[in-house]
């Protein structure tokens, strides 16, 4: 008798403790699901763009609290480190300097050998010389805090939901300002490893929206089919042609040019400044509070289907334009 009452009970606390189980286990994230919150926005760029880390100058204490903010970030959902640690010290910077670099595995046997990268520069100019009343911070709170935050939330989405048959990596580049030295360094350490990268996309100035009948521009968009891809991917007019994108041939001056150079694939940059909405450039101004964090967080909301269709197709859509 004794052992049928320990049997009915060891079976009870079975039962209760997977019905506790499937309880606390979340739902699965799904691409329709799951929504980029406003607030996960704006406390990213509040703390990338603070005062405490002094502009985010390369090789400074400042940029090394971006930097734990970020593999934080990584390590809180699932993102692993590509290298030995996250951490990627510079080659050709002559402080201590670093990129941080994580990846998801690929779920597709056939697949999972191409790459994606997925980038934005997470340093900014420090503190300048010159400055507005008492303020000589350079915050880079647009440039290039939002870029940054647009990765992190691409991170965490696919992080959660394992959702990605190529491998992605995710990218934080240091020392852009000092002439792309960041991404020059990984796209030479990465093709020295015969890294089958199938394209590049960066993340740069995202922080305020554009007046035009499309949500963000990109560089470089008569090269490939890049933009007609993703518009195809979003099932709308999501991103356009900046003439003046062309005219200062911004193709070459963000992290996405090295990428280029060394691979020879379409690597390209997105971006919502326009040279007319955001009149604080490498200036003190540059603050968290002029950043439309609803623009934000719906135009990263909008860019998960696209790198998830990017991410899956079966074969290399985003191919370069023939002349």
């Amino acid at each position: 008798m004794k052992r049928h009452i320990y049997i009915a009970t060891l079976a009870c606390t079975l039962i209760l403790g997977l019905n506790a189980q499937a309880q606390q286990s979340p739902e699965p994230v799904t691409e329709s699901s799951y929504t980029v919150d406003t607030a996960d926005v704006r406390k990213a760029v509040e703390f990338l763009a603070s005062d405490a880390l002094k502009g985010r100058d390369a090789g400074s204490p400042g940029i090394e609290k971006a930097a734990a903010y970020i593999e934080q970030v990584f390590a809180e959902n699932g993102i692993k480190p590509y290298f030995s640690s996250y951490r990627d010290t510079l080659d050709n910077f002559k402080e201590p300097a670093f990129n941080v670099v994580g990846y998801i595995e690929g779920n597709d046997p056939g697949l999972k050998d191409e790459f994606i990268l997925i980038g934005a520069h997470y340093d900014h100019i420090g503190v300048l010389d010159e400055g507005e009343g008492d303020d000589f911070i350079a915050n880079g709170a647009n440039d290039n805090a939002s870029g940054t935050t647009a990765v992190l939330e691409l991170a965490k989405y696919f992080g959660k939901s394992k959702s990605n048959k190529r491998s992605l990596i995710f990218a934080l580049f240091s020392a852009e300002e000092k002439g792309l030295l960041g991404s020059r360094h990984l796209a030479r350490k990465l093709l020295t490893e015969k890294l089958n990268l199938y394209t590049m996309v960066n993340f740069e100035m995202i922080g305020v929206p554009m007046t035009a009948d499309y949500t963000a521009y990109i560089t470089g968009y008569e090269d490939s089919n890049m933009a007609d891809r993703m518009n195809e991917y979003a099932g709308k007019e999501l991103i356009g042609f900046l003439p003046k994108a062309k005219d200062f041939q911004l193709f070459k001056r963000s992290d996405n040019y090295p990428f280029f150079l060394e691979f020879d694939v379409p690597s390209q940059t997105v971006c919502t400044f326009d040279f007319t909405n955001f009149q604080h450039y490498h200036k003190v101004g540059d603050e968290a509070t002029l950043l439309d964090t609803e623009h934000m967080a719906s135009f990263i909301s909008e860019m998960i289907p696209v790198m998830k269709k990017m991410a899956n197709a079966e074969t290399d859509e985003i191919e370069f334009v023939s002349e």
